[in-house]
């Protein structure tokens, strides 16, 4: 060995792939497959009924009778779906009042909810509380039914008219506070930059806080807009005109009564195609639903990202 040399110490041996897989193994933690077994259960309770609901109502109506509700069954069936569609009028007429409704109202709900929120999401306005208040009091007491349908019949005079399934909602104080909270979020002082540059209220309203509010505004248009769909007790109570009626009134009429469907003069061309004995009764009820939900689990994915982030606007300070 040379003089000169220095001895050097032995460098440890390289971590190998069968160490490092060991290693990921020993940081298994069964709380987590626990945890991802329990978000496994919960979709899966969400799911399957949506799924059962979709395979009866194409399900033969003397399977579902002798064999009940069964994810695979015996035999299949468009009969329902059928019934509907060889006469379409009753439903595509549905269909255009809902879909009338429920974008007209969330529009107007959306104004008149930010343009509240907004009000009292100002520092500067000198009747925050009481106003706030009077918000917060409507949502404990109600008028009840009589005096709202002598409100909506005798002094509005919406009686079978569109407005009465759009009016009674447009304003929710529910809606309107949660507005009120996220708007107070948005710093004061970008309002005095804005007056400081000349804008007036209805500028800094329109071009600077509508679109600082845009994760609030798709949350709560989701909200309204689900609420407008799903709404029929206003049509039972204020529409007796048939071409204003909307689909979830027919809905609720169809799940209710078999005679509706029957006497209606839109059905009696298809009527003597089918035997009254093995009419889908079943399979219909469950059809109609699906027609009658499909259209908002179509819209719901456009609406995801601003609903999360709507729901988590000021968890994070900062």
């Amino acid at each position: 060995m040379p003089a000169n040399s220095v001895p050097t110490k032995s460098l440890p041996a390289k971590t190998t792939i069968a160490d490092s897989t060991a290693a990921k193994k020993s940081s298994f933690k069964w709380s987590t497959l626990i945890i991802h077994l329990i978000f496994i259960l919960i979709t899966l309770s969400m799911l399957v009924p949506l799924a059962l609901v979709i395979i009866v109502s194409l399900t033969d109506e003397n399977s579902i009778l002798h064999h009940g509700y069964r994810m695979i069954p015996d035999k299949f069936s468009f009969a329902a779906y059928e019934y509907f569609f060889k006469s379409p009028d009753a439903i595509l007429r549905a269909y255009g009042v809902t879909i009338f409704v429920a974008v007209v109202g969330t529009v107007l709900s959306l104004i008149l909810t930010s343009s509240m929120g907004y009000t009292l999401s100002r520092r500067d306005y000198g009747l925050v509380r009481p106003t706030s208040f009077y918000v917060f009091f409507t949502m404990l007491f109600g008028g009840g039914l009589v005096p709202f349908y002598i409100l909506v019949t005798q002094y509005l005079h919406l009686k079978d008219t569109i407005w009465a399934l759009i009016v009674p909602g447009m304003l929710s104080p529910f809606y309107v506070l949660i507005m009120k909270g996220f708007m107070s979020k948005i710093p004061f002082e970008i309002i005095e930059s804005a007056k400081v540059e000349g804008a007036r209220e209805w500028r800094i309203f329109v071009q600077l806080i509508l679109p600082l509010s845009k994760p609030s505004l798709a949350t709560l248009g989701l909200f309204i807009m689900f609420n407008y769909w799903n709404e029929w007790f206003n049509a039972l109570l204020f529409i007796d005109n048939e071409r204003l009626v909307p689909l979830q009134l027919l809905l609720v009429r169809t799940m209710n009564s078999l005679d509706f469907i029957t006497s209606r003069p839109e059905f009696a061309l298809v009527m003597s195609n089918f035997n009254l004995a093995n009419f889908p009764k079943t399979a219909a009820k469950f059809a109609i639903a699906i027609m009658s939900a499909g259209p908002m689990l179509l819209v719901f994915p456009f609406f995801q990202r601003f609903f999360v982030k709507g729901l988590t606007v000021g968890a994070i300070k900062g």
